[in-house]
């Protein structure tokens, strides 16, 4: 709970001192200027919500990333009032991404509870390049699993701890308000429950941006897995979130049936049923350096 906190009060201060900056952008924006679409960034943030976006950084830039989702908000087991208003069951992710090139970028995170997650992005195409339709970016990462001990499992190997998943982000810039994203996604984990899941699955994600004003964006995404086993009481992932520019980073409201930050949980291990209440709150911030 401690934890929250001291992430909320993060987020407090970092807008505390945007706001300034935001107010005198938004009061000296020339509102007689010619708006033209610009394809090469059909989202404004490096996540749609919860999934990867065909937004890479640019050479140089250096990403702090705070990612925080709540306790769900509803179910049969659990009591609002005394879980903190999900406060006591939350989950974090901290994160750095750096771009190499203006294509190229790489990245690595702790999440709770005990998870390292490495990145790599880079973008093959851009929308208009070329004569291109579509921006075209290659996704993977890497997941290590530390909580996974030998003094608890006598039989783990290192390799067991490793989970992989492949992504090929397809988006297309509409107009300057809406943009659409389509992922092939490909998740290998090395330890699994057979009853639950299988070692490959294939993922198909969706994904979409409809811009409400000059700094804010109603984004969401689904997932459909394509070779579920049929005993396995994991969902399909969806979400949707506001996108918020403040100028000195991107902020993401989320409300999602997953709790998962990482994207082999994500696609793979929701476990919120939407009917019964399963849904978690957070947010994603982006502070760009």
């Amino acid at each position: 709970m401690s934890c929250s906190f001291l992430l909320l009060g993060f987020f407090a201060f970092s807008f505390a001192q945007e706001k300034d900056d935001l107010m005198k952008s938004l009061d000296s924006a020339n509102v007689n200027e010619k708006i033209t679409v610009d394809a090469s960034n059909a989202f404004k943030a490096l996540q749609v919500v919860n999934m990867q976006s065909t937004k890479t950084p640019a050479k140089k830039e250096f990403y702090l990333i705070v990612s925080h989702r709540f306790g769900a908000l509803g179910g049969e087991d659990v009591n609002f009032f005394d879980n903190f208003f999900g406060f006591d069951k939350a989950t974090t992710k901290l994160g750095m991404i750096y771009g190499m090139t203006d294509w190229l970028s790489f990245g690595a995170s702790r999440l709770t509870p005990k998870l390292y997650e490495a990145t790599v992005k880079y973008r093959i195409i851009n929308q208009k390049e070329e004569g291109s339709p579509v921006t075209l970016v290659g996704y993977h990462t890497l997941n290590m699993d530390t909580s996974l001990k030998q003094a608890v499992y006598p039989n783990i190997m290192f390799k067991d701890k490793l989970s992989f998943s492949n992504q090929l982000l397809i988006s297309r810039k509409l107009n300057d308000r809406f943009s659409l994203e389509l992922a092939g996604i490909w998740v290998h984990k090395n330890l699994i429950d057979p009853t639950m899941e299988s070692k490959d699955m294939q993922i198909i994600s969706g994904g979409g941006r409809v811009k409400i004003s000059k700094r804010m964006s109603i984004n969401g995404e689904y997932g459909l897995r394509l070779n579920p086993v049929s005993s396995s009481t994991y969902k399909n992932p969806v979400s949707v979130g506001l996108d918020i520019d403040t100028g000195g980073h991107i902020f993401q409201l989320v409300f999602s049936n997953s709790q998962r930050m990482n994207d082999v949980g994500y696609f793979t291990n929701t476990s919120g049923d939407i009917s019964k209440g399963g849904v978690f709150f957070g947010f994603n911030m982006y502070r760009v350096f």
